[in-house]
């Protein structure tokens, strides 16, 4: 109940009104978003690479209206990846684009904007050794989204999906992206989803993880486990022992465990979500774990 409640209130302006005008709201934000500028993403970038953890950075937004909000966002990007290189940062990084915010929601042609936009981000990216990661967005986007993969791959191979284990659909989709050069991230899934497209219950959804890892680790592809469990952790490490494949966690999230990972040897990789676009992103991350939410009300009643 209280998951599904703040997923709806990551889509409530009033809800948003409330936590972005708070002031007490923002340092709390800033231990799970690197900053609102390109700079921001860029020292955090520093900092995780110089620890040995590789990154995927985000642009925050979603659900664009706007042609020019679509362009902007690219801009946003290939500003990004520029500023990246400059710093000797860019080689063996990773953007990661939602779709609905270059366009994909937009009516008539988004379908088209977005991969033409997405194309854009993509030629940036390997202009400057970098890679692109398709994220998911809510179930009602997944066709679209798998199309314009398929439509990006044709010219760059390497662009990364990612598939959600709350999703009935997903070990059908794995079989099918669990190809040679395929880079997929496999997650939990963060959207107010119906139950007749995914499961519900917490355990439903970590028997689906594993039975969709086992599929990727056994396939021709590069895996991404992003997961912050533990037990998924250790399972995908027996699962994937002698092959190629890397840990994802989220900014913020289990730091500790991240460098631990990363000083063993394997590769963890972090994901750096910036820009003033943060509401959306902030209350999926408090509904995930019921630890985040209890750091961020804790964290308010000692400042107030």
């Amino acid at each position: 109940m209280l998951r599904t409640s703040l997923l709806a209130a990551a889509r409530s302006p009033w809800a948003r009104n409330v936590v972005e005008r708070n002031p007490l709201s923002q340092p709390v934000v800033n231990r799970f978003v690197a900053g609102a500028l390109t700079p921001d993403a860029v020292s955090a970038t520093r900092s995780l690479v110089e620890s040995g953890r590789a990154v995927t950075i985000d642009y925050l937004g979603e659900d664009t209206t706007e042609v020019a909000d679509a362009k902007h966002t690219v801009e946003a990007y290939s500003s990004l990846l520029s500023a990246l290189s400059e710093q000797g940062l860019a080689a063996g990084a990773d953007v990661s684009v939602k779709l609905s915010a270059v366009g994909q929601a937009l009516p008539g042609d988004g379908h088209k904007i977005a991969l033409d936009n997405a194309r854009l981000i993509a030629e940036a990216a390997s202009a400057v050794g970098a890679t692109l990661t398709l994220d998911m967005e809510d179930h009602t986007t997944t066709d679209s989204t798998l199309e314009i993969l398929s439509e990006l791959r044709v010219d760059f191979p390497w662009v990364g999906a990612v598939l959600q284990a709350y999703l009935y659909r997903t070990e059908a989709d794995a079989r099918d992206l669990a190809s040679a050069g395929s880079r997929v991230r496999l997650c939990k899934g963060a959207y107010r989803e119906p139950d007749s497209v995914a499961y519900q219950d917490k355990s439903e959804v970590d028997r689906n993880y594993v039975r969709v890892l086992r599929i990727l680790m056994q396939g021709d592809g590069y895996p991404m486990v992003a997961s912050h469990d533990p037990r998924i952790i250790a399972i995908a490490g027996e699962l994937g022992a002698g092959r190629d494949f890397e840990y994802q966690m989220l900014y913020g999230i289990r730091p500790g465990e991240q460098e631990t990972i990363a000083r063993r040897g394997d590769k963890m990789r972090v994901y750096v979500p910036y820009g003033v676009q943060w509401y959306g992103y902030f209350m999926r991350r408090l509904a995930e774990r019921p630890a985040n939410l209890a750091f961020f009300l804790r964290a308010l009643a000692t400042r107030g």
